[in-house]
């Protein structure tokens, strides 16, 4: 089992031990789509009544705080994944050169994307999801895909394209693809520049 979802198991067993108590603030909503008004009853609520509001809400509890973590768990790793990953396909010579800017201006807007995609997709399918581990080297644009373990295909890829400017010199583009307009699409993440000498190759 992947890291994310061993740690994320840990959360929901927690909480599953540990989760009886329900928040007064559940107490104003609905119960299982019947309003109970605490204000309007003269007489107290039953222990049948009582026990299926507690059920009713212990389970919605659980569902959203299980979404919540799901989701968060999923950013979080990515995000890990895609400031290791970038590193790696750096190299030292350009990590040395780039690195500070790289994680200031374009990792951020990558945790962007990824919460986007986070938040357009299920908790069913984000478990479904994992990072690809080999940035390309040489010249090769991929830093990291993200992809369903369960079809094996791409939902969103990251790259870095090397641009020649002949007066002003060379930059790093970034930008990712979606599986949505089958990749066809250029988003832009951010440029960083290099120099007017030829970069190393990746992972050099």
């Amino acid at each position: 089992m992947k890291l994310w979802l061993t740690k994320l198991s840990v959360v929901i067993i927690t909480f599953m031990t540990f989760g009886l108590y329900i928040p007064p603030t559940y107490l104003d909503a609905e119960a299982c789509d019947q309003e109970i008004s605490i204000n309007d009853r003269r007489e107290p609520f039953s222990e049948s009544t009582i026990e299926n509001f507690n059920e009713c809400y212990n389970e919605r509890v659980h569902e959203e705080a299980e979404t919540i973590t799901v989701h968060e768990q999923f950013v979080s790793h990515v995000l890990e994944q895609a400031k290791q990953q970038s590193f790696q396909k750096f190299g030292p010579k350009i990590s040395n050169i780039v690195g500070d800017e790289f994680l200031a201006v374009i990792l951020p807007k990558i945790e962007e994307v990824i919460l986007n995609l986070a938040s357009e997709a299920t908790a069913d399918e984000l478990v479904k999801y994992e990072v690809t581990e080999k940035p390309a080297n040489g010249y090769g644009e991929k830093i990291f895909h993200i992809y369903d373990q369960q079809t094996n295909k791409d939902v969103a890829r990251f790259h870095v394209h090397r641009v020649n400017h002949p007066r002003n010199g060379h930059t790093f583009n970034f930008h990712y693809h979606l599986v949505k307009d089958q990749f066809e699409q250029h988003y832009h993440l951010g440029d960083i520049y290099w120099d007017k000498n030829t970069p190393p190759k990746w992972m050099s």
